[in-house]
């Protein structure tokens, strides 16, 4: 019998969490919540879900902003979750660019195996929640479940196709929250299952 995935999420960040930017979200003030997110990882939590952000930053490699420009944005997000009763438990963060040739950046799995490695946890079956193909990438390349929302830049992922066998689409984090808190995250969701194209 397959073993139950714990209770964990992984999310990206910028799309899925809070507004994106093509110009990156760079300070505090641009850090803005996307509608229902917060909410959705209080959700997550008081339904026992430790919940972890794994997110590209690659501005920071591009000089576009510094760590405590970071750090700040964290502290606001942290501040601002705990206000509506949720919690990360950590933020893991790729600060190169494509470049740099690292293997933290999505779609290599580094950032994920990372964390793995922090919760002495294996992440087969646990849910990662992106944007874009290269966030669910990352996450199957660990045996993650895939979890495509159509905030951020998710609608023209899904135009785009070529998704991962499996992937569940959802409209944003809230709607994700719902649909795991109330299901058990045991079946995928009725008519939004997107198959592989491509």
């Amino acid at each position: 019998m397959p073993q139950t995935p714990p209770k964990f999420v992984i999310l990206d960040r910028d799309g899925v969490v809070n507004l994106d930017s093509d110009q990156f979200i760079k300070t505090p003030d641009e850090w803005v919540p996307i509608d229902g997110s917060l909410e959705a990882i209080a959700a997550l939590n008081q339904a026992g879900y430790r919940v972890v952000i794994a997110s590209n930053q690659s501005g920071i490699g591009r000089g576009l902003f510094e760590m405590s420009a970071l750090n700040a944005m964290h502290e606001k997000m942290h501040t601002s979750l705990a206000r509506v009763g949720g919690r990360v438990d950590a933020v893991f963060f790729c600060p190169h660019t494509a470049a740099d040739g690292c293997e933290c950046r999505k779609p290599k799995p580094g950032m994920l195996e990372q964390i793995s490695e922090r919760f002495g946890i294996e992440l087969r079956g646990v849910p990662i929640v992106g944007d874009s193909l290269r966030d669910l990438e990352a996450g199957v390349a660990v045996g993650c479940a895939p979890h495509l929302v159509r905030s951020g830049k998710g609608l023209k992922t899904l135009d785009k196709g070529g998704l991962p066998p499996g992937t569940q689409v959802h409209d944003d984090l809230r709607a994700f929250a719902r649909w795991l808190t109330g299901n058990g995250g045991g079946q995928r969701p009725p008519a939004q299952s997107a198959h592989g194209a491509g």
